[in-house]
Parts: C-alpha cells; sequence; structure tokens
C-alpha cells in the first residue's frame, strides 16, 4: 500500500541546511495498523507530511497503492489526496458554523457527490461512530471526544485507502483517548490502512506495528505481540 525508499529530506535554515529525514526506508502492507513514534524533531511530523502529499521529500521513491508520488503540481496533490487518503488531526478541523453531518459531507462535495448522496453517506459514517443523533450540532456544541469521531466518519466518508491520524488523541483525556482508538481498531478491522502519529505509548500499544524515529532514520521497526484492547479505565 506504502512504499518508501531512500527518502530524504532537507529545510533550509538561513544559511545552513537542517537535514530532517536521511534515507528512510519504509513499505506498509494493506490493512496495517502503524505507530509512528518519536520525539521532537525526530522527522515523523515532516514523514506523515510526505505521506500525506502536503510536502514532498527531496530524493527518494514513494509509492501510493502502486502510483508513483512524484513531481506533482497542488492541483494533482490535491486530486491524489482525495483519491487515497484520509486525514484525522489533533485539533480536529472542523469548520464551526457547519453541523456535524455538513462537516462530514465536505469531502463529497468536493468529490462532486450530489447533495442528497452525500447527506445519506455523511449520515451512514456518523451513525457507525455513534453520533447519528448529534448529526444537527454544531462542533461548539460537542465535546472534545464527539469531536474527534466527527473528524473520523469525515475522513472516512470519502472512502480513501489509507487514514493519516496526526496525534489523534493528543488534545483527549485517557478515556476518550481510548475510546477514540477503540474506534480506530474497529476501523482497521474493517481493513482499512491506517497510520497513527502518536508520542503515546499506551496509545502506540493499540496499534498492530510501532515505528520509532529518531534524528530523521528509523531507530526501530518491530510489531506488537499483544495489541492493547480498550482498557477499563
Amino acid at each position: 500500500m506504502i512504499k518508501i525508499k531512500e527518502l530524504h529530506k532537507s529545510y533550509k535554515t538561513g544559511k545552513s541546511s537542517l537535514h530532517v529525514l536521511k534515507g528512510i526506508d519504509f513499505e506498509v502492507e494493506p490493512g496495517e495498523l502503524v505507530a509512528i513514534m518519536g520525539s521532537s524533531g525526530s522527522g515523523k511530523s515532516t514523514l506523515l507530511n510526505i505521506l500525506g502529499m502536503l510536502d514532498v521529500a527531496d530524493t527518494g521513491i514513494y509509492e501510493l497503492d502502486g502510483v508513483p508520488i512524484e513531481n506533482l503540481d497542488e492541483k494533482k496533490a490535491a486530486q491524489y489526496r482525495n483519491q487515497f487518503l484520509g486525514f484525522v488531526f489533533q485539533s480536529f478541523n472542523l469548520i464551526n458554523y457547519k453541523t456535524a453531518l455538513e462537516n462530514v459531507a465536505l469531502p463529497l462535495y468536493y468529490q462532486g457527490v450530489k447533495r442528497k448522496e452525500r447527506r445519506e453517506i455523511a449520515l451512514d459514517y456518523l451513525s457507525r461512530v455513534g453520533l447519528a443523533d448529534w448529526a444537527t450540532h454544531l462542533p461548539s456544541e460537542l465535546s472534545g471526544g464527539q469531536k474527534q469521531r466527527v473528524a473520523i466518519a469525515r475522513a472516512m466518508a470519502s472512502n480513501p485507502k489509507v487514514l493519516l491520524a496526526d496525534e489523534p488523541t493528543g488534545a483527549l483525556d485517557t478515556t476518550t483517548s481510548y475510546e477514540v482508538m477503540d474506534l480506530i481498531q474497529k476501523i482497521n478491522d474493517e481493513g482499512r490502512t491506517i497510520l497513527v502519529v502518536t508520542h503515546e505509548p499506551d496509545i502506540a500499544q493499540m496499534c498492530k506495528r510501532i515505528v520509532h524515529l529518531k534524528d530523521g532514520t528509523i531507530e526501530k521497526d518491530s510489531r506488537v505481540e499483544q495489541v492493547k484492547a480498550l482498557p477499563h479505565v
């Protein structure tokens, strides 16, 4: 599903250059649930941005579902993002003046889906995350956990091949964090490929594989022998 080979990325800082990714080799098979961990400055955010086609590598190979991701202008990158990827962010990124239903339906609008159909799809995904009764509520009327569930429903509505979650539990309390990860596990059980960037070891243990980044390289890549289920807290 994802293939990265010899990926390098540097940023210019004044007259010097900061080498952030240093020859990353990384593959993700369809249906995997992978945690990407690392301290600040390890390169995990840069890697996620490249995976999400929000940034480009200096050198190296990136293939997504067999498609080489290279030499993309912004229009083509946006088209591929809409076709392949769903995003979940720590800050939810919901539109405050739109209802939960309208937020979930938004990616379908950009795909040209007709209004009636996109409302039906959006309501279906809200139902899947347990928020059908909250469809007409604005984000200001939702808890943090509910907002993240809406964000996950929005990410899933366009039927992406890969879900990229950037610190999806970072703004949530422990109990709500586990509930959101339980939902992510269930989505993965349906066959969806998911990458979760996190700095929380207990959240990483709820994934099936953990990739540790350090100073722009992969320090460790290991399978989780016993995936952590939703604990009682």
